[in-house]
């Protein structure tokens, strides 16, 4: 059809303007509760399917929008409001499970604690044609911050200084490519 109409004015107005055609970008945004727990099942089948399909999971490390309930993102020990006996058992780590169908690119980012590394893995989640998850440490005010904003943004720095939220980005067109193998740990 393009052919036939090569010369139409239409056609041609759009060729001149085809740099601000960009593509779609497809991305699924859930909490740790839906990614962890309730929806794993799901989120899991993504991963395992290839499509390429982009994932955010906002960590908040509890169900934040039911009162604080611990979920399999909760840290071993920690208490929440609704379980002040403590957290039983180990956080399930994401990360680690998302990697095993070694066909998804993973990142994890804290946006606070390092912007560039945040937006890096956001732009090799966006360009890498299979499917990505990109899991971020999000603080929640139900975590206790009784000093504003600033408190969260502060703990999530100190959670990526003290090494306990790892910055890492794993690009399986990478593996076999470079020395890290794919893997890359951006905090030291």
């Amino acid at each position: 059809l393009l052919a036939a109409e090569a010369d139409s004015g239409a056609v041609q107005a759009v060729r001149r303007g085809s740099d601000m055609l960009v593509a779609p970008s497809h991305w699924i945004i859930g909490g740790d509760g839906w990614a962890y727990d309730i929806g794993f099942g799901g989120l899991d089948h993504v991963l395992a399917t290839g499509q390429n399909i982009n994932i955010l999971v906002l960590d908040t490390e509890g169900y934040s929008n039911t009162g604080a309930q611990i979920s399999k993102a909760t840290p071993k020990g920690a208490t929440m409001k609704m379980a002040a006996g403590g957290n039983k058992s180990r956080k399930k780590d994401l990360g680690a499970i998302a990697m095993m169908h070694e066909s998804a690119y993973v990142a994890s980012v804290s946006l606070s604690a390092d912007v560039n590394q945040t937006v890096r893995a956001f732009k090799e989640a966006e360009a890498y044609n299979g499917p990505s998850i990109i899991i971020a440490y999000a603080t929640c005010v139900d975590w206790g911050h009784r000093h504003g904003d600033k408190a969260m943004v502060q703990q999530q720095v100190q959670a990526v200084e003290s090494g306990y939220w790892p910055l890492y980005r794993y690009n399986p067109d990478q593996v076999g490519k470079t020395e890290s193998n794919g893997f890359e740990l951006d905090n030291e």
